[in-house]
């Protein structure tokens, strides 16, 4: 929990092909290697299916309900008609009990970043360094932003854990 209050959030960003989810995977077993609990959210700008057709779900919402919950012992996921897309900070709040929520994708959201960049994929970054909080690459930059190397997450979760996560002995 940040100094206001909020779950802190950090979007992994990056163009099509770097390896973002691979990098992401890397650092989600790192924050929950050290103790912490972290959420996840994966931003589709083109829309996305999640229900199969034909199963129990799909077919409430076929017949027209507006909202599906598919709930059972160790899991539940909702399916939401909406007629815009819901804010980042309003899915941060349906997430619960975590102490930082990274998101992939959002480029163009205001939460801090992580650019993942590939030198096959072209050098260009995405963001602004005034945007980012570190960039993960395979090749050397010459930005006033910490860089890492692809594999590096226990770079960035140090990284992290300065900027937003506390330890238990620090919070209490």
């Amino acid at each position: 929990m940040s100094d206001d209050g909020h779950v802190p959030v950090v979007s992994v960003v990056g163009k099509s092909g770097v390896g973002k989810t691979t990098a992401l995977e890397l650092i989600i077993r790192e924050i929950k290697r050290r103790g912490y609990r972290v959420g996840t959210v994966k931003h589709d700008a083109h829309g996305f299916e999640m229900d199969k057709p034909g199963k129990d779900s799909w077919r409430h919402a076929q017949a027209g309900s507006d909202s599906v919950v598919i709930s059972g012992p160790r899991k539940m996921a909702m399916i939401r008609k909406m007629d815009e897309e819901m804010p980042l900070e309003d899915i941060v709040e349906l997430m619960g009990d975590v102490d930082l929520v990274i998101s992939e994708g959002y480029k163009r959201g205001n939460k801090p970043k992580i650019e993942v960049s590939r030198l096959e994929r072209g050098n260009g970054l995405l963001c602004q360094p005034e945007e980012l909080i570190a960039i993960m690459a395979d090749y050397p930059l010459d930005l006033p932003v910490p860089r890492f190397d692809l594999e590096d997450a226990a770079g960035i979760v140090d990284l992290l854990e300065r900027l937003y996560l506390r330890s238990t002995e620090e919070s209490e």
